[in-house]
């Protein structure tokens, strides 16, 4: 059984197509799928995806392409959310110094104050990290979280031993399956494979297999999973054990123990 530990299925579909989805998950051994938030507008969509199917799990969080439009206010709105929908995470939370903007400081104000909440609330977080790795492992130093994963982990070795060492998961997916993407398939195939979680971040991030134009989807996770386990020369459903255990432990608001 796969888990998609990150996916955005409320940005490409309506409620009724989600729930279509259920039927062709099942057939493909996908037994569970996390949707992080991303502000304040797309919360109640969220919730109401993971009401209304019981394969979805959800995350609440702010992403930092998002917080031009974030106040105090919603911040304290978050803390209410953490404390009375129990979600699996805070996420999808962190930095993004990859855009050329000016509001690296407002970010990390955001995502220190999300930190701090995650704290409070004894929950993992789900990290959006790109081009911003050190900056939000410094912060990591500073606010003790309980763990949690570096979606879309795309950084060095050594700073994927960072997270590592600090009880992180590292996210992969499409991005891996690429020809050119051979810093990331030795990442893949060198870390330790205890730090691994799947994600396919629909309907960002497709895998080489998809034609322009073709949608992003969790239905694409087994494929990925196929591409991971031949990296590491392991049968299929050895991966997939592998990682739902991975993810638990990443998320173990999500376990059995929790449903």
């Amino acid at each position: 059984m796969w888990i998609d530990s990150h996916c955005h299925l409320d940005f490409i579909s309506s409620h009724t197509e989600v729930s279509l989805f259920g039927e062709r998950l099942d057939a493909l051994n996908i037994e569970k799928v996390i949707v992080p938030t991303v502000s304040p507008s797309n919360i109640q969509d969220v919730l109401q995806l993971s009401k209304n199917n019981d394969w979805c799990h959800y995350a609440i969080g702010f992403h930092p392409l998002y917080v031009n439009d974030i106040t105090y206010k919603d911040l304290e709105l978050l803390d209410g959310y953490l404390t009375n929908y129990k979600p699996v995470a805070v996420g999808e939370i962190g930095l993004d110094f990859f855009k050329k903007n000016n509001n690296h400081d407002w970010q990390e104000e955001i995502f220190i104050k999300q930190l701090k909440l995650a704290k409070k609330h004894e929950l993992p977080v789900i990290l959006h990290v790109r081009g911003a790795i050190d900056d939000v492992l410094k912060n990591l130093r500073r606010i003790n979280v309980c763990g949690g994963i570096a979606h879309a982990f795309n950084g060095s070795l050594q700073q994927a031993n960072q997270f590592i060492t600090m009880g992180f998961k590292l996210g992969f997916g499409g991005a891996m399956t690429y020809a050119r993407a051979t810093h990331l398939q030795t990442l893949a195939k060198i870390l330790p494979l205890e730090s691994i979680v799947l994600e396919t971040d629909t309907p960002d991030i497709p895998p080489a297999w998809l034609n322009k134009g073709e949608q992003n989807s969790p239905e694409e996770l087994p494929k990925i999973g196929q591409f991971l386990a031949t990296i590491r020369g392991l049968k299929i459903a050895e991966m997939a054990a592998i990682i739902r255990e991975n993810t638990y432990q990443a998320l173990p608001k999500l376990s059995k123990l929790y449903t």
